[in-house]
């Protein structure tokens, strides 16, 4: 059985038992006839996995490794905040005629900075700490940019890292471990899909550090269902859960920018059939 289907299942039953509900709230989110998209919410969800047990897709219903990959990509190695730079339509709906989201997600990590030991961005500091000083506790990523959020189509979700690395006895290696903080999020659409994403990107982060991926923990202060989500949640969690599928990441890849979506496989990915038209509220 899945370890991440369980913890996904556990999680949707939390939040449907016992969070509360926005209805009749000022909420911001609608349909697209125009209506109010009300959630049921949890404050303060904690996830935590192990990658070096298992890779955490869901098998309830299939997540679309490659272009989980390609976004993160996208945000973390191309520094892209544009969509015509993406190979899905994920954020088609915040895009500009120019194909621009703003100052948003990849745009901030892409933002060079003045150091001592030279000019960086933000992503080339992480792997400059991690190969040069892996025991830093200071090596974060964070896109919650307050000056320019106005300059944001949409203020990012998933808004920042914090790596750490610790020590595994009896192992010549490094372990690396990631904290991933999410303001938002909606349940149904995206978890998986975030937590596949990081998944991947400790994972690449580790091998061109020459380091063993460890624990990601998952840490989101409003998760939600959506009011017309409920019954597709409740669809979801009756599934019985399949065997976890085993995660492939090219061994040969040994620099962080020469990574592209071929170089990643779940293999024995066996899934319960996916759930289409999934309605999103902007």
């Amino acid at each position: 059985m899945s370890y991440a289907d369980q913890l996904f299942i556990n999680m949707c039953h939390d939040i449907l038992e016992h969070g509360t509900s926005t209805e009749g709230e000022k909420v911001r989110p609608k349909w697209e006839d125009g209506s109010f998209a009300y959630t049921i919410k949890r404050f303060g969800v904690v996830n935590r996995y192990d990658l070096r047990k298992e890779f955490p897709a869901i098998t309830l219903r299939k997540t679309a490794l490659k272009s989980c990959m390609d976004e993160i990509l996208w945000i973390y190695q191309k520094k892209s905040a544009n969509i015509h730079d993406l190979n899905s339509h994920v954020w088609d709906e915040w895009a500009d005629e120019t194909g621009s989201i703003g100052k948003a997600y990849g745009y901030q990590i892409g933002v060079k900075s003045q150091y001592k030991e030279g000019m960086m961005d933000q992503m080339d500091r992480v792997l400059y700490d991690l190969k040069n000083n892996p025991f830093s506790r200071r090596i974060i990523t964070n896109t919650y940019v307050h000056e320019d959020l106005s300059e944001m189509h949409l203020y990012p979700c998933a808004y920042s890292t914090t790596w750490n690395v610790t020590e595994e006895k009896g192992s010549d290696k490094l372990v690396l471990n990631m904290v991933l903080n999410q303001r938002s999020q909606d349940v149904l659409a995206a978890n998986n899909w975030s937590v596949c994403q990081y998944a991947i990107l400790l994972m690449m982060v580790a091998q061109v550090c020459g380091m063993v991926p460890g624990e990601l923990l998952h840490v989101i202060a409003d998760a939600h269902i959506y009011d017309r989500h409920i019954p597709l949640v409740e669809e979801l969690i009756s599934r019985e859960p399949l065997p976890a599928p085993t995660f492939w990441l090219n061994p040969e890849v040994k620099n962080f920018y020469e990574f592209t979506p071929d170089d990643v496989r779940l293999d024995g990915y066996e899934t319960h059939p996916q759930i289409k038209n999934i309605p999103i509220a902007v």
